[in-house]
């Protein structure tokens, strides 16, 4: 009995780990049943929890969020200088004077709008010099009467160097009254080519600003060639005036 209870207690004993073993380890590799094999099952898969509840929610819905579209400038557009934009809103204003007043400017030739512009600008002038010397006159009349005594005094200046500038400002504003009178009485007196010369301005400005120069690229050896096209008076002229217009490019690219 002690030798086979002693076998048999080694042999309890030798088996002893090998249960352990596999009871400890569920991933040993050897010979699991089959409720090893739920447990490890189990284990690796995480039960599913059942909602008590028996409403059942509906997802929110997902909101659509749209943004603007931009709209994207190509990369080769090339931005139009103030020149140029000057030049085509002259010459959207010459078009709608044109459609305001279609078929007037064409009896009105070029040559006669030089010399009616000529003849207009002669009132201006007239009229300036005319009233430059009336309101200089009405001015010493007003301050010789002791009205402006209260200013005169204020000024730290001799009397009668203030009383001189007083008069020639009087002078300065009827010289820049003068045209407005003036051109109020050409168009009195040339009423027909009223809207014939409005037409024909419109286009003329229309060319100025188109071919005149860039007047930032000017200097004290080139300075601008008439930059509003004051002094131009004939076709011929106008001619003139676009040599010049070229010869300041040459002059400003080439530096001679």
């Amino acid at each position: 009995m002690l030798v086979r209870s002693g076998v048999a207690r080694s042999a309890t004993a030798g088996l002893q780990p090998i249960l352990f073993r596999s009871a400890a380890c569920p991933y040993s590799t050897n010979i699991l049943n089959a409720v090893q094999k739920e447990q490890c099952q189990a284990v690796r898969q995480p039960c599913m929890r059942r909602s008590l509840s028996t409403t059942t929610t509906k997802p929110a819905p997902k909101m659509a969020i749209r943004f603007p579209k931009i709209q994207r400038r190509n990369a080769s557009t090339v931005q139009r200088t103030d020149q140029e934009i000057d030049a085509s809103a002259a010459a959207t204003a010459a078009a709608a004077q044109n459609a305001a007043h279609p078929g007037e400017a064409a009896g009105l030739d070029w040559n006669t709008f030089f010399r009616l512009r000529k003849t207009r600008r002669r009132w201006q002038q007239g009229f300036s010099i005319v009233t430059a010397l009336t309101s200089s006159a009405g001015g010493a009349l007003f301050l010789s009467t002791g009205a402006a005594e209260v200013v005169v005094a204020q000024i730290p200046l001799d009397p009668l160097v203030t009383l001189g500038l007083m008069t020639t400002g009087f002078a300065a504003m009827g010289w820049l009254v003068g045209p407005i009178i003036g051109s109020q009485v050409f168009n009195m007196l040339k009423s027909k080519y009223k809207s014939q010369m409005a037409v024909k301005e419109s286009q003329f400005f229309a060319r100025i600003k188109k071919h005149r120069v860039d007047p930032s690229a000017s200097s004290m050896g080139n300075p601008v060639p008439d930059f509003y096209g004051e002094k131009i008076s004939s076709v011929a002229g106008y001619r003139q005036w676009l040599k010049d217009q070229r010869a300041f490019n040459k002059k400003r690219t080439t530096f001679v």
